[in-house]
């Protein structure tokens, strides 16, 4: 009798055996060959899953997206406000290893994503979910009344998007030049100055 496989669990253990080389050697080695041996499968096989490496890559990003939409989705809002505020930016840092690897392999994709044009939508899907995230705290600020009068919500939130995206970033690029500390204290200080605090 014909062995039953799981298409959909293959094309799984396929995507993580593909993250995990790439968070090893880069992207640039994440050949249909060394993901097919990380895999446990031969490299014909492969094809059965996935037709291109793009769509390898999409399928790969599609399950971060998921995980850091899982892990949001399951925080508890307990407050104060501003400690729930800040402790959703924080999931958008690399301070653990999950999402140290989350954010070196998404540098990594969206590399690949100036090749690839197929894999765009997926990297601005990426972003806008950062940018909905940063404008939900400026928003959030304003339906508790604690925003500074006069506050430019669409300049505020396009602020605070680039300083968590560049956060994110010079911690992969400069790994431990930050401690999580640090980047805590940032983070309150910038909602602190949103809600008409002085800078310390």
């Amino acid at each position: 009798m014909p062995k039953i496989v799981d298409h959909e669990k293959q094309r799984h253990v396929v995507a993580e055996a593909a993250l995990r080389v790439i968070r090893r050697s880069g992207l640039e080695h994440a050949t249909v060959r060394n993901i097919a041996v990380e895999a446990g499968l031969s490299v014909g096989s492969m094809r059965h899953y996935f037709s291109t490496q793009a769509e390898l890559f999409a399928f790969c990003m599609n399950l971060f997206l998921r995980r850091i939409e899982k892990r949001i989705e399951t925080m508890r809002a307990d407050g104060p406000v501003l400690l729930d505020l800040k402790r959703l930016l924080m999931q958008f840092l690399p301070v653990d290893e999950d999402r140290k690897m989350e954010m070196e392999v998404w540098l990594s994709f969206n590399a690949k994503a100036l090749i690839h044009p197929e894999l765009k939508e997926l990297s601005d899907e990426m972003q806008d979910g950062l940018y909905k995230a940063v404008r939900f705290v400026v928003d959030t600020l304003l339906e508790y009344k604690l925003a500074k009068p006069g506050l430019n919500t669409e300049m505020e939130a396009e602020k605070l998007y680039a300083l968590v995206d560049g956060l994110a970033i010079h911690q992969i690029v400069r790994p431990g030049r930050v401690t999580t500390e640090r980047l805590e204290e940032i983070i309150d200080q910038h909602l602190n100055l949103l809600c008409g605090g002085k800078e310390n």
